[in-house]
C-alpha cells in the first residue's frame, strides 16, 4: 500500500499570485510522481472571473488527480452584498467545481473535501450539519480504506504554537465527528504558515494530525513565513506516513526539502475483514 499526495493551498490568483512560483509548483508536481492533488482553497484573491479562469488553466495542467475545496476568497466580496449572501460560490462553481464534497479513494485511502467557505463571515469559517453529515456518510465503517483525509480550508483546532488565530464556527462540533469517523490527517490552509501538529480529540484515545499548508504561490507568507512559499509531500505507506513539507527556493527557482515528519500508523484502524 502506498498513495501519494501533493497538498497546496492559498493559490490567490490574481495580482499577489507570482507567475514564476506558478509555474515552478506545478513543474515539481508533475516530476513527483503523485497520485492526488489536494487543493485547500483560496484559489482566487477577489473571486474575479478571471483570476478563477487562471486557477481554472493552472489545475489542469496537473497530471494528477485533483481534489479542491473553496476558500474564503473565493465567495464574492463584501462589495457585492446579495450575491455574497445568495450565491456567494457562484464563481467557484462556475469555473472549478460545483461538487460541495468531492472525494477520492484509492489504495487504501479516502479522501473527502467539506466546504468552511461562507458568505455570512468576513474571513472566518463555518461548517453546517450536511457536511458533517455527509463525513459521516463518507468515512464510517468503510471497508475499502484504512486511512482517511478531510480536506478543508480553515482550521478546525488552534495550533498552540501559532498564537491566536481564527478557526471554523462549529468547529468542535466537527472535529467530534472526525474523530467518530476515524479521520487520521486533516489538510488545511487559510493562515498562510506551514505547520504539522498532532491534536489530541479524545484525551487518550483518538489523535490526528494537522498539517497546515503555506501559501503555495502568493507573495503574503505569515509570522515566520513571510515571504515564503510552501506546499506538502503527503505519503502513506502501510504503517506509517510521511509530510515532506517543500519550500521554494529563488536562487534555484525551484521547490525544495525544508522538513519531513514521521507518523506511524495506529493498525486499530485497519478496516474489518468482509
Amino acid at each position: 500500500m502506498s498513495l501519494r499526495i501533493a497538498h497546496i493551498s492559498d493559490i490567490h490568483f490574481g495580482k499577489i499570485a507570482q507567475p514564476a512560483i506558478v509555474d515552478a509548483l506545478v513543474h515539481e508536481i508533475n516530476g513527483a510522481d503523485v497520485d492526488l492533488v489536494s487543493v485547500s482553497g483560496d484559489l482566487t484573491q477577489r473571486a474575479r472571473p478571471q483570476q478563477f479562469a487562471d486557477a481554472a488553466a493552472m489545475l489542469s495542467r496537473l497530471e494528477a488527480d485533483v481534489l479542491v475545496v473553496p476558500g474564503n476568497h473565493d465567495v464574492f466580496a463584501w462589495w457585492f452584498p446579495i450575491r455574497r449572501l445568495l450565491d456567494p460560490l457562484q464563481r467557484y462553481h462556475q469555473y472549478i467545481s460545483d461538487d460541495p464534497t468531492p472525494s477520492y479513494v484509492a489504495n487504501g485511502v479516502a479522501v473527502l473535501g467539506i466546504n468552511s467557505a461562507t458568505g455570512l463571515t468576513i474571513k472566518g469559517g463555518r461548517i453546517d450539519g450536511s457536511q458533517r453529515d455527509r463525513m459521516r456518510e463518507f468515512f464510517t465503517g468503510r471497508r475499502d480504506s484504512s486511512f482517511n483525509i478531510l480536506v478543508v480550508h480553515h482550521h478546525l483546532s488552534r495550533i498552540e504554537a501559532l498564537g491566536w488565530h481564527d478557526i471554523a464556527r462549529h468547529s468542535q462540533h466537527t472535529l467530534d465527528v472526525a474523530a467518530d469517523s476515524g479521520v487520521d490527517l486533516i489538510l488545511c490552509g487559510h493562515l498562510h504558515i506551514s505547520h504539522i501538529e498532532p491534536v489530541e480529540i479524545i484525551p487518550g484515545d483518538h489523535r490526528l494530525v494537522v498539517a497546515s499548508a503555506g501559501t503555495a504561490t502568493s507573495s503574503r507568507g505569515r509570522k515566520e513565513h513571510r515571504r515564503s512559499n510552501f506546499y506538502n509531500l503527503v505519503t502513506v505507506e502501510t504503517d506509517h506516513f510521511l509530510i515532506e513539507e517543500r519550500r521554494f527556493d529563488g536562487r534555484s527557482g525551484r521547490f525544495i526539502k525544508d522538513c519531513e515528519t514521521r507518523f506511524e500508523r495506529d493498525p486499530s484502524n485497519e478496516p474489518p475483514d468482509s
